[in-house]
C-alpha cells in the first residue's frame, strides 16, 4: 500500500440537510482509504457540497467553488446549486463533475475516475456512528429526503425530489450508534419531519427485534429511549403533531418544536401554497401550551412575498404578538429562478422587503426579551457548547445549536464540552441567558 493515501479536502455549504450528506460522504471517503484534507495546499481534489436555496447561498457557493479551483484546481461539485440547471458548468466549466444533492454515490464515482482510492482500505478506522462534522456532543439525525409540498417559493422539491422516507429500523440504528458514541442530543431534521412514513404507508419496521411503525409520533417515542436529548426540527403543523405534545409533557423528547409557518395572512398563505387557517393555528398553540407548559415554539416567516400588502404584513405582526413565539428567524422574499412565486404579480420593491424585516424583527426582539425575562430564577439543565476551563457557553432546552440563543456561565471551572449541568439563570439580553453552575 503506498505510504502517502490519496486526500479529499471538503467544503460543506447550506443547511443541516446538506450537512448529513457531507457526512455521508466523508464516511464513504474514510472508509476506501482516502484521507480528508484540512486545506488547500495538502489535497489532491476539492470536494464543494453547494446550497443552492436562495440567491445569497447561490453566489456564495458559486464564489466557494472559484475558490477551490483557483487554489486547488481538481474540484468536483455537488448538492443543491448541481440540481439548478447548468449553472455551474457556466460560471465554471473547469470543474471536474457536477452533481446534485443527497448523491453520495455519484460523488464517489466521480472521486475513483480522477483520484482513484487505494486496494487496501483500512475499514476498521470508520466508528460504527460514521463520520461527523459536528461536535461530538451532538448530531443531526436525517430520516427522510424530499418533499411532497410544493410551496410556490420553495425549489427544494425540483433540487432533492419528492418524499422518501429512510426505514425507521436503519434511523434507529444510526441514532443508537449515535448515543453510544456519547452523542447528547440529537437534531432530528429532514425536508417534512411530520410527513415521515408517509410515502410508505407508515410501514411496519423493526427496531431491536420488535415492530415499529414509520411514523413520527412511533420515531419519536422510540427515540426517547435512548435516554438522550430529542430535538424535533422542520415540522409541517399536520393534526398529528398534537400527538408528539404529551410526550415532551412526560419528558420523554425536548418540549421544543421547529414549525415553519412563513406567514399569517390566509391571502398570502393561499399565494404561498400553504395551509391558511390562522385562528386554527393559534388556537392549536393554546392547547399544545396548556398541555406542556414548557413547550418553546421555534418558526421561521418570509416577509414581503409578491403582492404581500401592509394590511398583509399588520396581519403578520399581530399573530406575532398572539402567538409569542419564543424563536423566530425570518428573510425577506428571494426572488429564485424556478419557484413558481416568480410569476406573481405586484413582486414588493426591495427597500419595502428591508424596512419590513426590520420591524418584523424589532418586535420579535421585544417579545424574545420579555420571555427571556421570566428565565430568570429559574433552574435549567445546560448542555456545555464551549468551555476554557473557567468559563462556559451552553444550551438549555430551548435552544437548538447555530439558531437560537445561548447561556453563558462565566464561573464555571472544570466544565467541559458535552458536559450537562444544573445551572440557575441570573440575566437576560434579548436572545442570550447568564447562569451559575448549581
Amino acid at each position: 500500500m503506498s505510504q502517502t493515501p490519496p486526500k479529499v479536502g471538503f467544503i460543506s455549504l447550506g443547511c443541516p440537510k446538506a450537512l448529513v450528506d457531507s457526512e455521508q460522504i466523508i464516511t464513504q471517503l474514510r472508509a476506501e482509504g482516502y484521507e480528508i484534507a484540512p486545506d488547500y495546499d495538502g489535497a489532491d481534489m476539492v470536494v464543494v457540497n453547494t446550497c443552492g436555496f436562495i440567491d445569497s447561498a447561490v453566489e456564495e457557493s458559486l464564489d466557494a467553488i472559484g475558490e477551490a479551483l483557483n487554489e486547488n484546481g481538481k474540484v468536483i461539485v455537488t448538492g443543491c446549486l448541481g440540481a439548478k440547471g447548468d449553472i455551474v458548468q457556466q460560471t465554471h466549466p473547469q470543474v471536474l463533475a457536477v452533481t446534485g444533492p443527497h448523491a453520495a454515490k455519484e460523488v464517489m464515482d466521480a472521486v475513483h475516475q480522477h483520484l482513484p482510492p487505494e486496494h487496501d482500505p483500512f475499514t476498521s478506522l470508520i466508528p460504527p456512528q460514521g463520520i461527523k462534522l459536528t461536535p461530538q456532543h451532538y448530531a443531526y439525525l436525517k430520516i427522510s429526503e424530499g418533499c411532497n409540498h410544493h410551496c410556490s417559493f420553495c425549489i427544494i422539491p425540483s433540487m432533492r425530489g419528492d418524499l422518501v422516507s429512510r426505514p425507521v429500523g436503519d434511523v434507529m440504528q444510526e441514532a443508537e450508534n449515535l448515543a453510544n458514541a456519547g452523542v447528547k442530543e440529537l437534531l432530528v431534521i429532514s425536508q417534512d419531519t411530520s410527513a415521515y412514513g408517509v410515502d410508505v404507508k407508515y410501514r411496519t419496521g423493526f427496531w431491536g427485534g420488535r415492530p415499529l411503525k414509520t411514523r413520527m409520533t412511533e420515531l419519536a417515542s422510540a427515540l426517547s429511549e435512548l435516554d438522550i436529548w430529542v430535538r424535533l426540527h422542520y415540522v409541517y403543523p399536520y393534526p398529528h403533531v398534537d400527538e408528539v405534545i404529551p410526550l415532551m409533557a412526560e419528558g420523554k423528547i425536548l418540549p421544543y418544536l421547529d414549525i415553519p409557518f412563513q406567514h399569517a395572512s390566509p391571502r398570502i398563505l393561499k399565494a404561498m401554497k400553504r395551509p391558511g387557517n390562522i385562528e386554527g393555528t393559534l388556537a392549536r398553540i393554546q392547547n399544545w401550551r396548556e398541555i406542556c407548559p414548557e413547550l418553546v415554539l421555534r418558526s421561521t416567516f418570509i416577509v414581503g412575498f409578491p403582492g404581500e400588502t401592509e394590511d398583509d404584513f399588520e396581519q403578520l405582526l399581530e399573530f406575532l404578538n398572539e402567538a409569542q413565539l419564543d424563536r423566530v428567524g425570518a428573510f425577506a422574499y428571494s426572488n429564485v429562478e424556478g419557484a413558481r412565486a416568480r410569476n406573481l404579480p405586484d413582486h414588493v420593491p426591495e427597500e419595502v422587503k428591508e424596512e419590513r424585516l426590520q420591524r418584523f424583527m424589532e418586535l420579535q426582539a421585544e417579545i424574545s426579551a420579555d420571555k427571556l425575562r421570566h428565565r430568570v430564577g429559574q433552574t435549567l439543565e445546560i448542555l456545555i457548547d464551549e468551555s476554557d476551563g473557567e468559563q462556559a457557553i451552553g444550551r438549555s432546552y430551548a435552544d437548538a445549536p447555530e439558531i437560537d440563543g445561548l447561556v453563558m456561565l462565566e464561573d464555571a471551572p472544570g466544565l467541559q464540552t458535552g458536559d450537562m449541568v444544573s445551572a440557575t439563570i441570573i440575566e437576560a439580553s434579548e436572545h442570550d441567558l447568564w447562569a451559575e453552575p448549581n
